[in-house]
């Protein structure tokens, strides 16, 4: 009895300590997983040319060396791409066109792969440049090893877009009840600014209890 209680009380103050941390800088980035989990296919860039996957893909085939790519896949995985990685790597220095069109089929296959170890659908590749500009800057800051001003880029961003939510809902308050269209409106953004409050909250609980429950 005494160890169930103990550990709700540890349960309860971890998640005392990551809401109070939320205070200081985790916020936007906890909006940003709301974003990400919830439209994984707009927000995925590993399918693209520009991309991480096909980054390695590319240094790999430079330099002779097919682990670099491992990383992507599971242990399963590794067989397929390695037997496909020696044929393209073998024509490297043939016929210009028939090793474009088997370095794409790597390419395809190594991606497909990688979206398959996420549980997430092949759509084909995505031109360079396809990549969302908010993903580019996740990207940069691995780069230089600093999330800092991300973290400041992003806050003022998310924190503009509560605040229109919040105001259009606002106002149209005052004046819902006035006319069924005008009630009607008030309603859609109602919902849009609640869902968003409700999806903040739902990872809120989901990454507290996830702490929580690492710390047992």
């Amino acid at each position: 009895m005494e160890t169930t209680i103990k550990k709700h009380s540890e349960k309860t103050s971890a998640k005392k300590g990551f809401r109070k941390r939320l205070k200081f800088g985790a916020l936007p980035l906890i909006l940003f997983a709301i974003l990400l989990f919830s439209s994984q296919a707009t927000f995925a860039h590993c399918d693209s040319y520009d991309g991480p996957v096909i980054k390695d893909a590319v240094k790999a085939l430079k330099t002779n060396d097919v682990n670099l790519v491992f990383k992507w896949l599971k242990k399963g995985q590794e067989q397929e791409i390695t037997a496909l990685f020696n044929k393209t790597y073998s024509l490297k220095n043939g016929d210009k066109e028939v090793y474009e069109i088997v370095e794409k089929h790597f390419f395809e296959t190594l991606v497909r792969l990688h979206r398959e170890m996420e549980g997430a659908p092949y759509t084909g590749l995505k031109p360079a440049g396809s990549t969302k500009q908010i993903i580019q800057m996740t990207d940069d800051a691995i780069k230089i090893g600093s999330v800092d001003d991300f973290v400041l880029k992003f806050n003022k961003h998310i924190e503009k877009v509560v605040r229109e939510k919040f105001e259009k809902v606002a106002k149209l308050n005052k004046v819902k009840d006035d006319s069924a269209d005008q009630g009607r409106e008030f309603v859609e953004a109602y919902v849009n600014y609640t869902h968003t409050i409700e999806a903040l909250h739902d990872i809120i609980e989901h990454t507290a209890n996830a702490h929580a429950s690492h710390k047992e």
